[in-house]
């Protein structure tokens, strides 16, 4: 008998929550940049070379590209491909014979153009001018405005950049600066990523800025930012070595060889940007009232939560925004300000009269950085604190980021370590926060 059920036309996709990033058939490894960017021109210029392997039989694949950078030239180990055209943020590559599973791809595009933000749900996110000067806000999906890549935060790669940029300018990438060197009025900066990082947490940032060497031990910190916010800043974030120091103690060791770096821009920012050792603010964050401390607690948080520890799929997030929304509680706890247990009440309050109709565990592409997100995740974590203790809590939360150092979780690998920290099921809590959109009881 003949079947006549018809089979899906949909192409499978990575992640649901964006159907259109992310791709098949290869695992990348590296990825070197070789950039050129001019300010006055907002023009974008270079070569990505990319080390993958083949998971599959492979003569067709892809990268995630925008079309506002047009390709003229790539190569697949060293040998022209039989054909590559850019549509649809997609770089498809059709190579003249088809590569055996497990056989090395080092892929080479020579690409150039006016980079654009990419419109989302979420607003643009991506490369962006400055009044004087660049950023790249990389979070969920911006990384192909700039560059060719697997963009998912489950493809983790290590990263060497460099940029040319107009001499005056500074520029920052995440990673150790291992080279600077002028020549005819450009500098070259090159920058080291050696530990596996999402695409999305790759970032390039490039203004009028002085360096700034904040600590040097037991975390090199320093600020890369305009000479006439040097004072607001020593102001506004002179309790970061604090910050970070509490951090080490609840969290587990700093988990970045490169240290940390903060970026503040010329320009106003809606809100701050994480990046892979990075993190980006306003000038309007750093106003001299110190009035966005939680917001720089928040941002070191994620290099823990979101940057080494990262969700492997994005209706994960609470992982990320739920874990640096409690650190924002933490710190406040221990530095002289409300408690976590009043912070956590304050919030309760406010989500009880919100509309309850958020899953924490899968809130849906639309909703996955809306504010209950963050604290909604939050307080499952005050929940949990309030069942096993406090030693316990802080325990699983080192074995936590010890555990997953630079790997990709889901929530279930959480839970799951979770229960070797409890005397008893933690089942009803999980269902009451995680798994039902009605917002449970303190």
């Amino acid at each position: 008998m003949k079947n006549s059920a018809k089979k899906s036309s949909t192409p499978p996709v990575i992640d649901p929550y964006l159907p259109n990033n992310g791709n098949f058939g290869y695992r990348v490894s590296r990825y070197e940049l070789d950039l050129q960017y001019k300010v006055n021109s907002h023009r974008l210029a270079g070569t990505a070379t990319i080390t993958a392997v083949t998971l599959a039989s492979l003569q067709t694949f892809t990268l995630d590209l925008s079309e506002a950078l047009g390709v003229t030239k790539v190569t697949v180990n060293g040998r022209r491909p039989a054909g590559f055209a850019t549509s649809g943020g997609k770089l498809r590559i059709r190579l003249a014979e088809a590569l055996p599973t497990g056989s090395a791809m080092s892929i080479a595009v020579r690409y150039g153009g006016s980079p654009k933000p990419i419109r989302t749900l979420w607003g643009e996110v991506g490369f962006e001018e400055l009044s004087n000067g660049a950023l790249v806000a990389g979070q969920p999906n911006g990384s192909p405005s700039w560059f060719p890549c697997d963009d998912h935060p489950s493809s983790k790669a290590s990263y060497r950049i460099q940029i040319s940029t107009d001499s005056p300018y500074y520029a920052v990438a995440p990673g150790e600066l291992v080279g600077r060197r002028v020549r005819a009025g450009q500098t070259v900066w090159t920058y080291e990523q050696p530990e596996p990082t999402s695409s999305y947490l790759t970032t390039l940032q490039i203004g009028m800025y002085g360096l700034h060497r904040i600590a040097k031990a037991p975390v090199a910190m320093q600020a890369v930012i305009p000479d006439r916010l040097r004072a607001n800043f020593n102001h506004d974030f002179g309790r970061q070595p604090q910050m970070l120091k509490l951090f080490v103690k609840l969290f587990g060791p700093y988990p970045l060889s490169s240290g940390y770096t903060v970026v503040v821009t010329e320009d106003d920012l809606e809100i701050p940007l994480e990046a892979q050792g990075v993190s980006i603010f306003g000038a309007n964050h750093c106003d001299g009232a110190r009035g966005s401390e939680r917001l720089i607690a928040h941002e070191l948080a994620h290099q823990w939560f979101g940057n080494s520890v990262t969700a492997r799929r994005w209706r994960d997030i609470w992982l990320h925004e739920g874990f640096a929304c409690y650190a924002e509680w933490l710190w406040s706890e221990h530095s002289g300000g409300r408690s976590a247990g009043d912070l956590a009440a304050d919030y309760h309050q406010r989500l009880l009269a919100a509309p309850q109709d958020l899953l924490l565990a899968d809130p849906g592409p639309r909703d996955m950085f809306d504010d209950r997100v963050y604290k909604r995740g939050a307080l499952t974590l005050h929940a949990l604190r309030g069942v096993v203790g406090d030693d316990r809590f802080f325990a699983l939360l080192r074995d936590w980021t010890t555990r997953y150092r630079h790997g990709t979780v889901v929530t279930d690998d959480f839970t799951g370590l979770a229960a070797n920290y409890a005397d008893v099921s933690l089942r009803p809590l999980w269902e009451s926060w995680l798994y039902s959109t009605e917002v449970p009881g303190l």
